[in-house]
């Protein structure tokens, strides 16, 4: 048990919260706290962005190389301290070691990338249609970024996002999820020991009721990077708009995995299983939907619950373990609302769900699969971010194309074929962000353009070269010699 308290970076001073400190305590076991958190409140926040506009005019004019040294050192401290920094996510988030350690590692990349996308930022050139007239584009920071972050990846979302606005000159205020202030922390720890001016970067930790909505209300935030619900991230959207303020959301989902006849049955079954149960189900990316063609679908059904006794749940720090803890109690209730829901409308359980008992006290759901559901079921309609997924059976290729499509979602969609024609025609007509053949729905690589489509997104792409489209703004300059 730690007694240390954990305190708010705003101005390049660490300082106490404004109100009463949280203590952070493990969902794989109660009596793992893992420290004490400060609380920031409104007139902090609004302390932090002040500070921010203040940094940000130094910093937007440092030097590229200077840039380029701040973002590999963070990365190379990260990827060096995978181990260290992926058990403290994984004790405080839930997930297992594994995953926990592999996101650290990948948060490190996206320094590195960004590092080398410091010294990639050229502008243009054209002549005018006036004689004696050039002109040149060039793109510059947008200013002052503020980034709000979800649990369930707390190091690696704040990495996409934190690595981005820093690169290309911008400053920071991050509100990380009240539920995961540890992650943020040794984050911000690493990155206040870095050559950056004073207020350049503030990590803000509070409840959303305060430090989230100064910050989407705020004139003086010139942009704003959100990931979490459709329900918060719809507030987002109109009360940024309200000041003009540039917007960019990654909200929820319905991702499906498409099995037909024609798929290799062993690599359709671990796509599903890693698509619908890593990271305990609570993905953005999970694949809850399995939209089967009815050749194969008794032997996936099979192959999948065989292949489902396999797993084993438990503590993420254990040996062995494959699917760690649920993030809190509130999700757990959540997640068992959802399966009573697909049992009242029809669906039948085939394996699984059930609340498990370990030595620790904590929060640990067998994951679930259910069969004879149907595209309009609420458990195959609504985000449940549970270990649940739901066997929807269809005709054949067309029918199954058409379930995938029938959301208000459009993040990720898969398909296991064997087929180029299939695959092909899949990759065209999936109504989504991210298409994945014969590979899991969760899975994306940090140098190309993530989102998605519909409800799921909004605003510029994140990740990748695309990324300059949210954190920089375009000017263009005519000049007579």
């Amino acid at each position: 048990m730690s007694q240390t308290i954990f305190l708010n970076y705003i101005a390049g001073e660490w300082v106490k919260g404004n109100k009463d400190n949280i203590a952070n305590i493990s969902p794989a076991d109660s009596k793992d706290i893992i420290g004490h958190y400060a609380q920031a409140d409104k007139t902090q926040t609004e302390e932090a962005i002040r500070a921010a506009a203040v940094g940000q005019l130094t910093w937007q004019t440092s030097g590229l190389e200077q840039r380029y040294s701040v973002l590999m050192a963070i990365g190379d401290e990260l990827i060096a301290r995978k181990d260290e920094l992926g058990e403290l996510l994984a004790r405080e988030e839930g997930k297992t070691l594994a995953e926990g350690v592999g996101e650290t590692y990948r948060s490190g990349q996206f320094f590195h990338y960004y590092a080398a996308e410091v010294l990639r930022q050229m502008g243009e050139t054209a002549d005018s249609v006036r004689p004696g007239v050039e002109i040149e584009t060039r793109r510059e920071p947008v200013g002052v970024v503020g980034i709000i972050t979800p649990w369930n990846f707390p190091t690696a979302t704040g990495a996409w996002k934190i690595a981005p606005a820093l690169a290309f000159g911008n400053a920071v205020v991050w509100k990380p999820a009240n539920q995961v202030p540890a992650s943020a922390w040794a984050l911000t720890e690493i990155i206040s020991r870095q050559n950056l001016p004073a207020g350049t970067f503030n990590l803000v930790m509070g409840p959303g009721a305060d430090v989230g909505n100064v910050m989407i209300h705020s004139r003086y935030i010139n942009a704003l990077t959100f990931t979490g619900s459709l329900e918060t991230g719809r507030k987002v959207a109109a009360a940024t708009a309200v000041n003009l303020v540039k917007c960019q959301l990654e909200m929820g989902s319905k991702n499906a995995l498409v099995v037909l006849d024609d798929a290799d049955l062993e690599n359709a079954v671990e796509c599903a299983v890693g698509g619908a149960f890593g990271g305990t189900g609570q993905k953005c990316t999970a694949s809850s939907r399995l939209i089967v063609t009815e050749g194969i679908h008794d032997r996936f059904v099979a192959a999948m619950i065989e292949r489902m006794k396999k797993l084993v749940v438990g503590h993420p720090l254990k040996a062995g373990v494959h699917i760690g803890a649920v993030a809190d109690a509130r999700q757990m209730e959540q997640n068992l609302q959802y399966l009573e829901m697909a049992k009242k409308e029809g669906g039948t359980l085939a394996y699984g769900g059930n609340v498990l008992t370990e030595e620790t006290d904590g929060y640990f759901m067998q994951p679930a699969l259910f069969t004879n559901t149907t595209n309009q079921m609420t458990i195959n309609r609504e985000e449940a971010f549970a270990p649940i997924a739901c066997i929807i059976k269809v005709k054949d290729y067309q029918e199954a194309l058409d379930t995938l499509n029938d959301t208000n979602f459009g993040l990720t969609g898969g398909i296991c074929t064997t087929s180029l024609r299939y695959a092909t025609d899949f990759k065209r007509q999936a109504k989504t962000g991210c298409v994945m053949i014969n590979l899991p729905t969760a899975g994306t690589d940090y140098h190309v353009p993530f989102g998605g489509r519909k409800d799921s997104s909004f605003g510029p792409r994140e990740q990748g070269t695309y990324a300059k489209e949210f954190y920089t703004v375009v000017k263009t300059t005519y000049m007579r010699a």
